[in-house]
């Protein structure tokens, strides 16, 4: 993949497939060069030097914001790098020195005048032609790799003249050497393996800049990636660039061969390889430090607080970008020509870009021209701006290129004196944070449903429970009565037994001696047993009175409960029908308040019709006129054939047209709307045109400033527009300009709706177009469209599709090759916003005129940047009118600018 190479005519232009060259130099231009353990300590200490601050460690635990970090000066570091002779320059100049000398130890370089004179510079770094790979990689680039693992942004360019080993200090991929291994390797070796792949993430973009258009390396389709600012930090972003998240070396070491398969590269005589488009890596590492484990911690406990001490992690998002620029070459030196030298003129004006931007940042200046180019707006924060920036410069030894070199050279001066303020790009991980809280609230709504679910449970058993102890107790107490009762009948009948006996015992004993007194004392103890068994009756009849109230009381709560049930049915079904009646109730209310207001319409017309009542004899003669011509209008309607010359035999047009000008106002009410009435039939619209008539209205609709004269009258001249020979003359006139005089102090609906209808009529002649638009026809009807009435709307969208059909005709004849005067009169935005309008009148005209405006190629861009295109995708697929929708799929089809948007939006079609 290196790029020095000399030799070669001509500009052949190829992609650079990535296989590995075979030319004396172009392999290992630069001869590694054994290092000694003190001078690879000394500057890997210096390297580390460079890291943001001695406090690494801390800031990788810490969990301050990023805010708490203010930025801190770093100067652009730039090291010089020198490629050996390679075998053409060898034999060339052979009898000449070098035209430079270095002196690493001292880290200068000497840029010879001549034999005897020189110029010394300083570096930050003098890399010899023996250096290696690893040796540039540590004192160039490590740095710069750390600071994007604490958390900055980073960037490492290259820079020289073509053919110097740009290309091979960054972009080797070393598969044969890995000693030869560049930049971009090295560095995501050392990222990979500081990262941890389970909290953190590696993701990268491969872009060109390529004729001033960025292009993704990785997918080729993907060519015009446009560059987006951020309004309140400046930040530059890529959006439509690929991110590829990496895993393993292996994987991005295929992503680099992908992306140079598809870098453009040409031949030149300077370089057989030359890369003609900036090469641009930018590697996201996103970090998330340790403040986060405390947050797990608490995930896993069980207290109750747990969400108190959850806290944020702390997130650092640095950023590597690294860019292969593509070298500065001289064109008579270079040899390029036709498209190669085109592209050799976009290289030099992006490095001359860059160049003006570095010499404003060295010398302070106010205005920085980073919008000059969009490598400057891409490199915008390596330069000046919050990241930390390392630039290698390499040149070459041939005294033929000497200037080259000196401009190289100073370049790599300038760049010296440019000051970034390197910020900690540090914030808190909220997404993170919010996850971990959707599972805590996750987890708390499964226990509270569980819990609920329990407590539904328990109370569902609680009344199954007291449900069968209220059973037990109810069978437990029939029990122990029927057992009282048992025990008293038992009782009673053991007592009954007992005095039986006693008796007959006593009546034996006493039989023969005391008859009377045992018959008295018979007689007392019969009466104590009479109270007995009454006594013990009573108990009877108290136990089952006891058991009976029981029953009854069991009974009345089993009704009780059955009355609340169903009075809890009957209330919600008192509720479902006071939703059913009070819709009913809003549904009359609104059919009382539409008759309400008709009912007012024509309480006015009747209260009109009164007030005209009193009119002198011209008004009654109206009347009389108006009666005749309604009466005309009646025959007609029950199948008579009206005579127009039989009215006019009675009246006279004549008489009818005169009292346009009567100096009553309701007089020429009425004789406008008999005019109109006679208008609307296409007969008698050539006798009126003859007699005046139009002339009359148009001179009416001028000088009166009554609206139901004007809506009356421009309901006539609608009529009599939709002849072609009557449009010229409205036109010829000065009709257009009476019409948008109206539509503008006009308020009411049907006056606008009228107006409009007149002038849509209008649009429909092809000759009248341009006269149409110049006179305010176009502005007049876009006007209409602040009164909100759908009826105006529709008529304001069917002279906007006249409009536009007759501009799709001119455009497909030839006699039209500009835009539309729809568009340039901002008609765009309104049909784009109504395209899917509710009603369908106003939908279908609206959907007419998109697919007219379309098949213009001219209008093509106009109506992608307006958003008409999204409408047409749409009409072609769910119009529900066949016709509106083939057109619409046939228009879209037919257009190379539409085909061209849809491909690059990625719309399936």
């Amino acid at each position: 993949m290196a790029t020095s190479s000399a030799g070669g005519a001509g500009g052949t232009y190829s992609y650079r497939n990535g296989a590995t060259h075979s030319h004396s130099h172009k392999s290992s231009p630069h001869t590694p060069k054994p290092l000694s353990l003190n001078s690879t300590s000394k500057n890997h200490a210096k390297s580390r030097s460079l890291a943001p601050s001695s406090t690494t460690t801390q800031r990788r635990n810490s969990t301050t914001p990023k805010d708490h970090h203010p930025p801190v000066p770093g100067r652009v570091r730039v090291a010089v790098r020198l490629r050996p002779r390679n075998a053409e320059e060898s034999l060339a100049d052979a009898d000449f020195a070098d035209c430079v000398e270095l002196q690493p130890e001292l880290k200068r370089l000497k840029l010879r005048k001549n034999n005897w004179d020189s110029d010394t510079y300083a570096f930050d770094e003098v890399l010899t032609e023996f250096a290696s790979q690893k040796r540039v990689y540590e004192v160039v680039a490590r740095p710069v790799v750390e600071s994007v693992l604490d958390g900055y942004n980073g960037t490492i360019m290259a820079y020289g003249q073509t053919g110097t080993g740009k290309t091979y200090t960054l972009g080797r991929l070393g598969e044969e050497d890995t000693a030869a291994r560049g930049i971009m390797v090295r560095a995501m070796e050392d990222i990979l393996a500081d990262v941890s792949l389970e909290n953190d993430s590696v993701s990268v973009s491969y872009l060109q800049l390529y004729m001033e258009s960025i292009q993704d390396l990785l997918d080729p389709a993907n060519d015009n990636i446009t560059i987006v600012e951020d309004p309140k930090t400046g930040d530059v972003s890529l959006p439509g660039a690929s991110l590829v998240e990496i895993r393993d070396q292996q994987s991005f070491v295929e992503l680099l061969r992908l992306g140079e398969a598809h870098r453009f590269a040409a031949n030149t005589k300077l370089n057989t390889e030359s890369s003609r488009s900036h090469a641009i890596l930018m590697v996201h590492v996103r970090r998330s430090m340790k403040g986060r484990d405390a947050g797990h911690s608490s995930e896993n406990g069980n207290h109750p607080h747990m969400i108190k001490s959850l806290k944020p992690s702390v997130v650092r998002k640095g950023k590597l970008v690294v860019v292969d620029l593509a070298g500065s070459e001289r064109i008579d030196k270079s040899g390029s020509e036709g498209h190669t030298l085109e592209e050799a003129k976009s290289i030099n004006l992006s490095l001359s870009a860059l160049g003006k931007c570095i010499n404003a940042l060295a010398e302070n200046s106010a205005h920085v021209p980073f919008r000059d180019s969009k490598l400057t707006r891409l490199l915008r924060d390596s330069f000046g701006g919050t990241a930390r920036t390392s630039l290698v410069i390499t040149i070459g030894p041939s005294p033929k290129h000497r200037g080259e070199t000196a401009s190289t050279i100073m370049f790599g001066q300038r760049a010296m004196k440019v000051e970034n303020m390197v910020k900690l790009k540090e914030e808190f991980d909220y997404k993170s944070l919010a996850r971990r809280l959707d599972v805590e609230l996750d987890k708390l709504i499964m226990e509270h449903e569980r819990q609920q679910k329990a407590f539904e449970d328990e109370i569902e058993r609680m009344a199954t429970e007291a449900q069968h102890q209220l059973s037990e107790v109810e069978r437990n107490y029939i029990d122990l009565l029927e057992k009282e009762k048992s025990k008293y009948q038992k009782d009673y009948m053991d007592s009954i037994r007992k005095l039986e006996d006693q008796l007959v015992m006593n009546q034996r004993k006493d039989e023969d001696s005391h008859i009377k007194s045992r018959a008295e004392v018979s007689a007392e103890e019969l009466a104590d047993l009479k109270r007995m068994l009454q006594k013990e009756t009573l108990l009877r009849k108290a136990a089952e009175g006891e058991v009976n109230n029981l029953k009854i009381q069991v009974s009345e709560l089993k009704t009780s409960e059955a009355s609340a049930k169903s009075e809890i049915l009957k209330v919600h079904k008192m509720l479902e029908e006071d939703v059913h009646q009070k819709e009913k109730l809003e549904r009359e209310i609104a059919i009382l308040q539409s008759q309400l207001l008709q009912l007012s319409l024509e309480s006015d017309q009747t209260r009109h019709q009164f007030e005209r009542a009193g009119l002198e004899k011209d008004t009654s003669s109206v009347n009389s006129l108006t009666s005749q011509v309604k009466h005309q209008q009646q025959a007609s309607g029950n199948g008579e054939k009206p005579s127009i010359a039989k009215l006019f035999e009675q009246v006279g047009l004549q008489k009818i047209l005169s009292l346009l000008e009567a100096e009553d106002a309701d007089v020429r009410i009425h004789a406008v709307k008999v005019v109109a009435n006679l208008a609307a039939e296409e007969a008698n619209q050539a006798k009126i045109v003859e007699a005046g008539g139009l002339t009359s209205l148009l001179r009416l609709l001028q000088s009166s400033q009554d609206e139901t004269i004007h809506r009356v009258a421009a309901g006539a001249i609608a009529n009599l527009a939709m002849n072609e020979s009557n449009q010229e003359l409205i036109m010829s006139q000065g009709g257009i300009s009476l019409l948008s005089i109206t539509a503008a102090t006009a308020e009411d609906p049907q006056t606008l709706r009228m107006v409009a209808g007149a002038i849509a009529n209008l649009c429909g002649n092809d000759k009248l177009q341009t006269k149409l638009r110049g006179e305010g026809g176009i502005k007049a009807l876009l006007g209409m469209v602040r009164c909100r009435h759908p009826d105006v709307h529709a008529q304001v969208a069917r002279g906007i599709a006249n409009f536009a059909k007759c501009e799709s005709r001119a455009s497909s004849l030839g006699t039209k090759s500009a835009r539309s005067f729809l568009i340039e009169d901002g008609a765009l935005a309104w049909i784009v916003q109504n395209a899917n309008n509710e009603a369908s009148s106003i939908r279908r005209h609206i959907e007419l005129a998109l697919c007219h405006l379309a098949q213009h190629e001219a209008n093509a861009k106009d109506m992608i940047n307006g958003g008409a295109l999204w409408e047409l995708v749409r009409i072609s697929r769910d119009c529900s009118r066949e016709d509106i929708k083939t057109l619409a799929h046939r228009t879209l089809a037919s257009s190379p600018t539409f085909q061209a948007e849809m491909r690059r939006m990625r719309i399936c079609y």
